[in-house]
């Protein structure tokens, strides 16, 4: 069923089948905005098309929720290393993981670009799990994530580990290593390929009717997505506290705030003396294709009040300023309705 543009205030719709539900309390922040949202979010749509604009925002306080294709389902891309993060600490939590382990990386363990890890290795070779946890969520490193999730047990671990704390619409399937290869229609990765060149070079051999077929079932598979609802459900329960230790929690805010990347998209449209935790996700173009520029956060604003935001937009033809400056003019337009 289409999904029409709209403040959807009912908690229980968020987090229908959850373990928990949100509290229901009595909120000190004003009501989102919903109707004021209508407008601006449908003429943004339009100017994204033929890109998917998915939207989420969410009152941490009270839990009303706005969305836009709230329910359809997004590629993810890196933002998923958030989730990683969350689930590599709940495994430090649980004491069957230090973050002082050291971990040493042979060939298998090299993954495609972006990768500082990577292009340091075999010069390097040794890193700690505070280290990796690090590179993969603050620094987006592939390698570094790919490592520390086959450590704690592969995507399939990182799923069940969402599905158990109530996070059901959002699921990691495959290692990157899988994942952008099967993107660009690349058979398994090899050593070869490694550092941003050499894999842009293997890309190019692959005929461009078979990169775009490649890259047509990457939009339409379900492996590896989030829906703006599940995005924000993870978010909530991140900021509860629901998900994590204190002292993990902090970690990993602590983390996705000080990252660098995506200072054009959600960070550009907050007012100023906003502060912001979050993590981005971003395809490779090709033949004139983005599959996905995406961003989610919790949002602190200059009062001290809280948000959660979710954007993703898949299948955009425009060029990378475009595409963050839709993330950003999308957040300039909640911005109104958090007042």
């Amino acid at each position: 069923m289409k999904r029409t543009m709209g403040a959807i205030a009912a908690v229980g719709l968020i987090l229908a089948g959850c373990e928990r539900p949100m509290p229901m309390t009595a909120s000190v922040t004003p009501k989102i905005a919903g109707a004021e949202l209508r407008q601006e979010i449908r003429a943004i749509t339009r100017r994204a098309e033929p890109a998917r604009l998915g939207v989420g925002l969410m009152n941490l306080e009270s839990g009303e929720v706005w969305l836009r294709r709230g329910d359809r389902r997004f590629p993810m891309q890196s933002v998923f290393k958030a989730v990683l993060g969350a689930a590599a600490l709940a495994e430090v939590d649980a004491g069957r993981l230090s973050l002082d382990e050291t971990i040493r990386l042979t060939d298998v363990d090299i993954s495609p670009p972006y990768s500082p890890v990577a292009d340091a290795y075999p010069e390097r070779r040794d890193y700690t799990v505070a280290e990796l946890l690090t590179l993969a969520v603050g620094g987006s490193d592939n390698t570094a994530a790919d490592v520390l999730m086959k450590r704690i047990g592969g995507p399939g671990a990182v799923t069940a580990w969402l599905v158990s704390r109530g996070v059901k619409e959002v699921r990691v399937d495959r290692y990157e290593r899988q994942l952008q290869t099967e993107i660009a229609g690349l058979a398994s990765f090899r050593i070869a390929w490694k550092g941003e060149a050499a894999f842009m070079e293997a890309m190019r051999q692959v005929p461009a009717i078979e990169r775009r077929a490649a890259m047509a079932a990457y939009l339409a598979d379900p492996q590896d997505t989030a829906t703006p609802r599940g995005a924000l459900t993870f978010l909530y329960k991140l900021n509860a506290g629901e998900l994590l230790s204190r002292d993990s929690t902090r970690r990993l805010l602590q983390i996705i705030t000080e990252t660098r990347s995506g200072q054009a998209r959600i960070k550009a449209g907050l007012p100023p003396g906003a502060r912001l935790a979050h993590k981005t996700g971003t395809a490779r173009t090709d033949l004139g294709v983005n599959p996905a520029i995406n961003d989610i956060g919790i949002a602190t604003l200059p009062d001290g009040r809280r948000y959660a935001i979710a954007l993703f937009l898949s299948g955009s033809t425009a060029d990378e300023a475009e595409r963050e400056a839709i993330l950003a003019d999308t957040t300039r337009a909640l911005v109104p309705a958090m007042r």
